[in-house]
């Protein structure tokens, strides 16, 4: 057995019994700076554990998500309709995707960019076949010309009147004028306007009633256009419900789809109409009419990670456009790349590294709006987006734990006079490199043994300062004695 004495021996802190020492206001006062000193340092070395190091490196883009990039994407038009609006898709190797419907929607919008119903066409628009009649004959006008001043009263005295807007200069137009006289004659033989008058066929010139083809949300040639009596009550927000035809265009399909607008209304169906009790029955090649000039566009599309453009226009395989009408002016809600972050995901994100994810959605909230006349016409407006990939690991384990990767891209837009209908292009340039961000952990141990150092550090620095003090005291007490002896 070891005896108590023994081991008595090998105490480091022997002990001075209380009667042997002595205090003073110098030590005191030193102990309460050092006792502030190791709480200050204290708090100093444990902000610095609880706070994040990262390290920051460029490297070859090692996306997981492989070479497809996703684009989201919320634009309001308050001037471009949602039935000719198009989203289309082109890359540097020769991709190119138009009018992608899958995976975007459209909603009707008012000047103020307030939606005016559900969603707009959602199906694909039928693919017109026949654009006239394989043999032109010359028929004489059968149609009613209309204007500002006799529009209403022809579509308050007629169950159904149907319109061909039109344009003179437009090749669809007159590729449909030959078939379109045609019919107006035919119905007019079968339902004579003085004694029948449950249908009549008209045209207006837009380039003529140019503000009679814009209260109509034209923007297309030709647009037909079928109004009935009774559905112009302005319900649903205060806008008029009609329909747009997009069937073929020849003789024997138009005057067939004239008879279906027609069968279900009797001949005395004046009052009938403006009931509206006549059954509509469902024609394929017959849409809503935009309520309003503007369309709000959304969704998504995937590219390619390679230099393209995401376009927006007016486009239609059987239409005409006057590029002095067409207004691309938007506002941009979102535009971003890459998978949509979860509010989890993006606090993360701030805390790693809060200089990062302010550029993920830089266009949000930018409007671009062009006031429509003879100076900013055929304005097209470009966006130039250049792309780097954020990735965030943690190094725990000694392994790599993917936290978060995201998309940052910069912004430089442009407007350009064309002599072309004006488009809107965002133009991308997905950058071959990415930054990556690393979390440096850091260990607890190392923090204990900084806390002991400065607990240590500090109590064996006092003790150093309060002996020199207190001996300098004693050397200048012995001086004084010495002198007064």
């Amino acid at each position: 057995m070891i005896s108590s004495s023994k081991l008595k021996s090998v105490d480091f802190y022997r002990k001075i019994p209380r009667d042997l020492t002595e205090a003073s206001l110098s030590g005191a006062g030193l102990s309460i700076v050092a006792a502030l000193a190791m709480v200050f340092l204290f708090g100093m070395e444990l902000s610095n554990y609880l706070a994040v190091n990262t390290s920051t490196s460029v490297i070859v883009d090692r996306s997981s998500d492989g070479e497809f990039l996703r684009i989201d994407f919320n634009l309001s038009f308050p001037a471009l309709s949602c039935e000719f609006a198009s989203v289309d898709v082109s890359d540097v190797l020769g991709t190119n995707r138009l009018n992608i419907t899958k995976t975007v929607r459209k909603y009707s919008i008012d000047r103020n960019l307030v939606p005016t119903g559900s969603e707009f066409h959602p199906g694909p628009i039928p693919t017109v076949s026949k654009h006239g009649d394989d043999v032109e004959e010359n028929h004489d006008d059968g149609s009613v010309p209309l204007s500002s001043r006799n529009f209403d009263s022809y579509s308050h005295q007629y169950p159904v009147l149907v319109v061909n807007f039109y344009a003179p200069w437009c090749y669809w137009s007159n590729r449909l004028k030959p078939s379109w006289e045609k019919t107006a004659k035919i119905m007019r033989e079968r339902y004579d306007p003085e004694m029948d008058g449950r249908i009549i066929l008209a045209k207006v010139d837009c380039t003529e009633e140019i503000d009679l083809c814009r209260r109509h949300h034209i923007q297309g040639y030709p647009s037909i256009r079928i109004f009935r009596k009774g559905s112009d009550l302005k319900e649903n927000q205060g806008h008029h419900d009609h329909e747009s035809y997009y069937g073929d265009r020849d003789t024997e399909s138009l005057v067939a789809a004239m008879e279906t607008y027609v069968a279900n209304i009797p001949k005395d169906a004046h009052v009938l109409a403006l009931e509206n009790k006549s059954n509509k029955t469902v024609d394929p090649a017959k849409r809503p009419a935009p309520l309003t000039s503007g369309c709000r566009i959304e969704g998504f599309v995937r590219v390619k990670k390679v230099p393209g453009s995401v376009v927006i226009s007016a486009r239609s395989g059987s239409h005409s456009f006057d590029p002095s009408q067409i207004n691309v002016s938007h506002y941009v809600t979102q535009f971003s790349f890459g998978k949509r972050l979860s509010a989890k995901m993006f606090n993360e994100l701030k805390r790693l590294t809060p200089y990062v994810g302010g550029h993920h959605d830089r266009l949000a909230g930018q409007s671009y709006i062009v006031k429509h006349g003879d100076v900013n016409a055929n304005v097209t407006i470009e966006h130039y987006l250049q792309i780097v990939k954020t990735e965030l690991v943690t190094l725990r384990s000694s392994k790599e734990l993917k936290l978060v990767e995201e998309y940052e891209y910069t912004a430089h837009s442009s407007l350009v006079h064309s002599f072309y209908v004006p488009v809107v292009k965002f133009h991308f340039e997905p950058s071959p490199m990415q930054v990556l961000v690393t979390e440096l952990p850091k260990s607890f141990s190392h923090f204990i043994t900084n806390v002991c150092a400065i607990i240590g550090g500090v109590f064996t620095v006092a003790g150093i300062l309060d002996s020199i003090f207190h001996n300098t005291l004693r050397l200048v007490k012995k001086v004084e004695l010495g002198k007064n002896i």
